[in-house]
Parts: C-alpha cells; sequence; structure tokens
C-alpha cells in the first residue's frame, strides 16, 4: 500500500490476500480429497492405509483427513481419487439494537455513488429495487458482539447464522458452532456486511447497496481472519442447502472477501455444487497487485471483483467531508476512477470480471470489544460487497437469475476502465499517482443502474 494514516487499516491486514501455508517437511497436514464417485467404505479402508479420515461432504464426494506430507503422493495416485492437496489456508454479546428496520432512507457514500445506488445525501437513492426477498450470505468472519447498534436487527437472519470451524493438519475435521457467528473479534465481516446493508453511523443512517436484502453470516474465518478452505466448503455447502430447503422460493447471493494462492478442489467442488442449486456467488480478486488473483475469486463460475479508488478522495476543501458531501458525476466517468495498486491484477488461467470500490471504504470496524467505532478500509474485500449487494437487486427484479446470466449483465453494463494512470490525493494531503494495465480491470466499474436495465422481469 502507498499510504497509511492514523484510524485506517490497510489492505495489508484484510482477508482476500494470498498466503502460503504449505511446508516441505514430513509433518502431519490436513488433505482434502475429491473422490471420482461416492464415498464408500471400500474407499474410506484405502485412505486409512496412508492416514485417518476425520470429516466428509457426501454432496461433494469429498473427504479430509489427517495425513504425513510424504504420504500425499500416494493419496493421489489412488485410482478412485480424483483430487488430493493440502488443506489450502484462506485469509480474509446482544446489546442495544437499531430502531428502524433498514436504511434505504440513509446518507449516500461515494462508493454507492459510484455504483449508481444513491447520491449524496439522504433518502436519495437512484434505483428502485432495494433487496427486498433475497438472502445474501456473507462467509466471513461472523459479526461483532454489537452488531445490533451497527444494524437492524430484522436484516440479519439469526435462525440461519452459523460458525464452521477446524480444518488444517491440527484438526482436519470441520465442526460447526451455531453462536458464535456474533462474537467476532476481527470485525471484517462486519464491515462487509454494512455495505450491503448500510449501517448506524452514530445519529445518522448510512445507506446500504441492497438495504431491504437479509444477511445469513456464515464464520468461515477465526477470530484472526483466517481459515482454511474445508471449512468455506463447508460454509458453501451450508448456503447450497438452505437454497434448495427453506430458502428454495428466494434468491441467494454467496459474498466471500477472502482468498488464497490456489483453487482448492473440495472449494471447487462446493461452488458448482451452489451454483447448480441456483446461488449466485461473489468473491474477492484479492490484494496481491502483480502477483495475481486470489482463490476462489479467480474461478471462472465466480464473479470476481477488483478494487478502485476514486479522484475525490480527500479532495481540497471537503477534507473531513469528502466521502459522503461530493458527487460522484454521472453517467459513469471512467476518468474519475483508478485501480488501487493492490488489487490483484489477472494471470493466465484466471478471470478477473468486474471492478467496484474499494479504497477509503468506511464502516463499523471495531479494535475494542462492544465499542463502537468506524475506519475507513481498502481492499478487494470492500469491493465484492458492493457487487453482492447489485446482485441482490438484479435477483429481486429477476428472482430466476442466473450465476451466469448475472456474470453476463454485469460484464456487459459495465464501464470500461482502460490502462491508464491517474493523480489523486492521499490523507496525508499529497498526491500520488496510480497507474494499471489491461489486466487489472477486467469488464470495468460495475453500474446498478445499466445491469437493472438489461433485466426484463
Amino acid at each position: 500500500m502507498k499510504r497509511m494514516a492514523v484510524l485506517i487499516v490497510t489492505a495489508a491486514l484484510l482477508a482476500g490476500g494470498i498466503f502460503v501455508s504449505v511446508t516441505a517437511q514430513d509433518r502431519v497436514i490436513g488433505v482434502n480429497v475429491v473422490l471420482r464417485s461416492g464415498i464408500t467404505t471400500v474407499a474410506l479402508n484405502e485412505l486409512a492405509r496412508f492416514g485417518r479420515v476425520r470429516d466428509q461432504i457426501p454432496e461433494l464426494n469429498a473427504v479430509m483427513m489427517q495425513a504425513r506430507a510424504s504420504e500425499l503422493a500416494a493419496i493421489q495416485a489412488l485410482a478412485f481419487v480424483a483430487w488430493a492437496a493440502p488443506d489450502a489456508e484462506r485469509k480474509g454479546a446482544p446489546v442495544d439494537t437499531v430502531s428502524v428496520e433498514n436504511f434505504e432512507d440513509g446518507y449516500g457514500t461515494w462508493d454507492l455513488d459510484a455504483v449508481d445506488v444513491t447520491d449524496p445525501g439522504p433518502n436519495n437513492r437512484q434505483v428502485t429495487y432495494d433487496g427486498t426477498g433475497v438472502y445474501v450470505a456473507v462467509l466471513d468472519t461472523g459479526l461483532v458482539d454489537s452488531w445490533r447498534r451497527y444494524f437492524p436487527q430484522e436484516r440479519i437472519a439469526e435462525e440461519y447464522g452459523i460458525a464452521f470451524g477446524g480444518g488444517g493438519g491440527e484438526a482436519a475435521w470441520v465442526s460447526s458452532q451455531p453462536n458464535k457467528w456474533e462474537h467476532d473479534q476481527d470485525s471484517h465481516g462486519t464491515h462487509v456486511t454494512s455495505t450491503i446493508l448500510g449501517y448506524q453511523f452514530g445519529a445518522a443512517r448510512m445507506n446500504g447497496v441492497a438495504p431491504m436484502a437479509t444477511v445469513i453470516p456464515v464464520k468461515v474465518l477465526r477470530q484472526n481472519g483466517s481459515g482454511w478452505a474445508s471449512v468455506i466448503a463447508h460454509g458453501i455447502t451450508y448456503v447450497a442447502a438452505l437454497k434448495a430447503g427453506p430458502l428454495a422460493n428466494h434468491p441467494v447471493v454467496i459474498n466471500m472477501s477472502l482468498g488464497g494462492p490456489a483453487l482448492d478442489a473440495v472449494e471447487k467442488a462446493a461452488i458448482d455444487y451452489a451454483v447448480s442449486k441456483g446461488v449466485i456467488i461473489v468473491a474477492s480478486a484479492g490484494n496481491q497487485g502483480q502477483r495475481g488473483m486470489g482463490y476462489p475469486g479467480a474461478y471462472a463460475p465466480v464473479i470476481s471483483v477488483a478494487a478502485s479508488g476514486w479522484i475525490g478522495e480527500w479532495y481540497p476543501g471537503y477534507r473531513t467531508n469528502w466521502w459522503y458531501a461530493l458527487d460522484v458525476a454521472e453517467p459513469t466517468n471512467p476518468n474519475h476512477f483508478y485501480i488501487t495498486d493492490f488489487s490483484s491484477r489477472q494471470k493466465a488461467g484466471q478471470d478477473l470480471d468486474v471492478v467496484a470500490p474499494g479504497s477509503w471504504i468506511v464502516g463499523p470496524y471495531q479494535v475494542n470489544s462492544g465499542q463502537t467505532s468506524y475506519y475507513f478500509l481498502g481492499g478487494t474485500s470492500m469491493s465484492s460487497p458492493h457487487v453482492a449487494g447489485v446482485v441482490a437487486l438484479m435477483a429481486q427484479k429477476h428472482p430466476a437469475l442466473t450465476a451466469a446470466e448475472a456474470e453476463s449483465i454485469l460484464e456487459a453494463t459495465a464501464t470500461p476502465l482502460p490502462a491508464a494512470c491517474r493523480n489523486v490525493y492521499t490523507s496525508a494531503g499529497t498526491v500520488t499517482s496510480y497507474c494499471w494495465g489491461d489486466d487489472a480491470t477486467g469488464a470495468g466499474m460495475v453500474g446498478a443502474i445499466a445491469a437493472l436495465a438489461m433485466i426484463t422481469p
């Protein structure tokens, strides 16, 4: 990152980056295995020759086991094994409640203006859709204890909230803790949720991309913001089961502001399974710049999101209120935006789809448990929920919307951001330059108005 200021948490601290977890030592590791067909006793007994099978996801023909690193090649060579690899690392108490049910009359901020959802000021939405009837599962760190100070209780699906833990070499199995989702100490998932729903900011209400959507908090990352692909696969499969069961009559979107260095096959199987059930998945592109995208964002069926900033940031004369007082020009002017230096560029075999605001995004982020506080955050973790919210609006208009249709419409209506450089003010009052190539932008900046106009209900 080129910038850091007091009370600023930067993308370097966020999920969505790329981290290597495998060592060459012959130690016990967690191994994710996808079988060529169903899980059988014969297959389990054969796998047990090389380690200890600790967990299964029957819907995915997947098992998780503990084995020594030296046994991995033998496991991969088994005729009934389609894929096996080490479990991949991924980064990324009730109090008084908010007195209203939604924030659709709240203040618009620069980032919502940039994707054509609001204009600056209160009660100034520019789209007629608000996410009503759509469920957005946020697979992340969960919500902080004081989440009811930030969000209307009606907008959080407490009955479906869940936490998954475990994974990796030490545990190799995944367990669920139904109430842990609302005791997060990291705040990452809370900030991500605030972009979708909006949030209470002191006495003010801030708008969200889809303020009437219902968020399902699914904790798949630990209190330090890291986790394992096996745990995320359980979370995705859980949401797919909700879509196939009690939420069969509702559109369901998943947001994953997290990532790691390579596509995990169990995670891939879970994504394919969820998409087959009608779930639409959005994920961050990663915060590794020229080193390439993270997964699962780079996997083609996932709608991946890079991070943009705005030339109005820290503008002279608006140093304290630019983020909600300055108007982003309409129609969207590509010359007014830039691609952040941390936003992952697309490499061979990777799929970068669109761009959304991911620089200087304000939202609730606590550094002291129970004490409300707000921070600017930067990262593709922040850009992903903007697109998940826009998809929720699209699915409200057309409840049968598929993942492929959503991606196609977003790409067809995006504003291209060709390779260029921009000079932008910093929080210190200086000017810095940001440059990028065509590998950084996908189809360009998402726009809600244009995307919705392309949908026939």
